[in-house]
């Protein structure tokens, strides 16, 4: 086992924990797509889940369990944890201490604390621990980015962001599990996305308040959820997650002191992987039909605003970093630390929203 470089043109080995959505959807493809990786032993129980890991990587090893994988530790040179949540943190620890690094799918835990616990044991044993906060690399997160840098908006005083879906039928799965173990409910789910893109665009929020509803009959957690931040910056981010949103309003909507951003549409990319395409030429990229539109004065819906062009997005992008922070030591994409200041909002949305206060950070 390596750990920290590859051989000079030898991939390095990944094992894979876990093929349900987040393992065979997003991990499995962007990891066989990635250069310098090469996936080389999925680990999952399900019998249905072996056979279609074996029919989409005909070279894949599968394993029934993670000992298998960790007794093999001397083979691989990553593991990535792509399993239900509440099996992060034993997971992750148990790769750190097999001399393994990792990469976790968010959320890495259940509390910052616990993220903060891992940080340290992947610091103490020189190991990457990296987490797949992949809406980074979201097209419309990518474009909003760069206008803010440029100046476009001028000063951002409001962000809105919106992760919304209308699924009226509870589908059931420890995703939508009330028993708090399961670390299930929008607001660790899709939570997990909008707070860390705030975090990233303005910096540490000092205030929180929130609300979380359980809207759906049968539903047994949060599937209507909104989080307000205060940032340090003074900028003011309204975060919605729902599965109970009828109409859907836009993606983003970031309003500055010399024009605004508003974008409608999810990113390309999910839809393309679970359609089964693979990243390659023209990856990521929208029609022109669905660019935002910066303006002031008036609505984008009545013509207000320019449109502006999508820069495509780019979740390969990710594990391209990964490979090159184990292979040339560039920096960690995004580090446990990191998760663990969106886990603080988080912790605190859920207390606002319980209590009905505003949370101090």
């Amino acid at each position: 086992m390596n750990g920290t470089t590859g051989t000079t043109g030898t991939p390095l080995r990944v094992g894979l924990i876990g093929y349900g959505l987040a393992g065979s959807v997003f991990h499995a493809p962007l990891i066989a797509a990635t250069e310098g990786l090469a996936l080389d032993t999925v680990v999952t129980s399900n019998p249905e889940r072996q056979e279609q890991a074996r029919a989409e990587f005909p070279d894949v090893r599968v394993a029934a369990t993670s000992d298998e994988l960790f007794d093999r530790a001397d083979d691989l040179d990553l593991v990535v944890i792509a399993s239900p949540n509440k099996t992060h943190v034993p997971l992750a620890t148990a790769a750190l201490k097999a001399g393994l690094p990792v990469v976790v799918d968010k959320p890495i835990a259940g509390t910052a604390a616990e993220a903060r616990e891992l940080a340290a044991l992947a610091e103490e044993r020189g190991l990457l621990l990296s987490v797949f906060q992949n809406r980074r690399w979201d097209n419309d997160f990518l474009t909003l980015r760069k206008l803010i840098d440029e100046g476009e908006l001028g000063d951002v005083w409001r962000f809105e962001s919106r992760f919304e879906r209308w699924r009226p039928q509870p589908k059931g799965g420890w995703r939508e599990s009330g028993d708090p173990a399961e670390i299930g409910g929008l607001l660790y789910d899709l939570g997990s996305h909008v707070v860390d893109q705030a975090l990233v665009l303005f910096g540490p929020a000092t205030q929180v308040y929130a609300e979380a509803d359980v809207r759906r009959p049968g539903a047994e957690t949060d599937d209507d959820t909104f989080i307000a931040l205060t940032h340090a910056n003074g900028v003011r981010s309204h975060l919605y997650v729902s599965a109970t949103t009828a109409q859907l309003g836009p993606r983003f909507r970031a309003l500055g002191s010399q024009a605004g951003y508003v974008k409608y549409g999810l990113d390309p990319q999910e839809a393309a992987l679970r359609d089964g395409e693979r990243p390659a030429s023209g990856w990521g990229t929208e029609p022109e039909s669905l660019w935002g539109r910066v303006g002031s004065g008036e609505s984008p819906l009545t013509g207000g605003g320019t449109p502006v062009p999508t820069l495509p997005g780019d979740y390969p992008a990710y594990y391209a970093a990964v490979a090159k922070a184990l292979t040339e030591g560039g920096p960690n994409p995004v580090t446990a630390l990191e998760a663990a200041a969106a886990l603080d909002v988080l912790e605190a949305a859920r207390r606002s929203a319980r209590d009905g206060v505003t949370v101090s950070l």
